[in-house]
């Protein structure tokens, strides 16, 4: 006869699990506040202590995060990805050299492509936040800080114009890598403003197909975009 050894887990690690599943269901929806402490060690009938660990292992987990260190604790939600902790973990991988350029660029392919395509087929869409972005790189001369700025937000415009979350989600978890390979290949051209009309005129022919509701024009463009951005770095 086979016996399964006993495990005793912490008591705050069963919290934080309940509150977990809690988050995942729905049952606690995004940007919501969590219960008190006082609340929370009523319910679960542990002490104070123990609520405050598996506060703090729900932050870890990126689920629960503040506004400021004396805010209560709230729900995650989408526009967190931006600065949390799944995407830190993305950058440190990548950093790392466990995610190489190459399956980024894969990536941005098949998730934007996808994207661009999705908000081509929509009716109704703004694509308003886009083009004004588009409108500030032809304004920003050679400055690659301010043109690298305005790339990330005009890319992440098109994929939350796509309406399909995962793939908006996705896009604010890579956001930082994208923008820090763009300004460090831009830092090292001698003289990027040939280079930054070209692609300020690429992105202002991607959002045209868009709006002209020719999907796979629109995929074809950005994904030829994309690979031009990242050719000289993969050689």
């Amino acid at each position: 006869m086979e016996f399964t050894e006993v495990i005793r887990r912490p008591a705050y690690e069963q919290v934080a699990e309940q509150l977990r599943e809690a988050i995942l269901s729905g049952a606690l929806e995004p940007g919501s506040e969590l219960p008190p402490e006082r609340e929370l060690t009523d319910r679960f009938g542990v002490a104070r202590t123990t609520v405050r660990e598996a506060l703090r292992a729900l932050q870890a987990q990126g689920l629960a995060v503040a506004d400021r260190p004396t805010s209560p604790l709230r729900v995650v939600r989408a526009q967190d990805l931006s600065t949390g902790p799944a995407r830190d973990a993305f950058v440190h991988l990548l950093r790392l050299g466990a995610v190489p350029l190459r399956d980024l660029v894969e990536l941005r392919c098949a998730l934007e492509g996808a994207a661009v395509g999705a908000a081509a087929g929509r009716r109704g869409i703004s694509l308003d936040a886009a083009r004004a972005e588009v409108s500030l790189m032809r304004e920003v001369g050679d400055d690659v800080e301010a043109f690298e700025e305005a790339d990330v937000r005009f890319h992440v415009a098109l994929v939350a114009a796509s309406g399909n979350e995962a793939l908006h989600l996705v896009m604010l978890a890579v956001r930082e890598p994208v923008g820090a390979h763009l300004l460090a290949s831009l830092r090292a051209i001698e003289d990027p403003l040939p280079v930054l009309k070209r692609l300020t005129r690429e992105h202002a022919r991607i959002v045209d197909a868009i709006e002209a509701r020719a999907p796979e024009q629109a995929a074809e463009r950005i994904t030829a975009h994309i690979r031009g951005l990242y050719r000289r770095s993969l050689g």
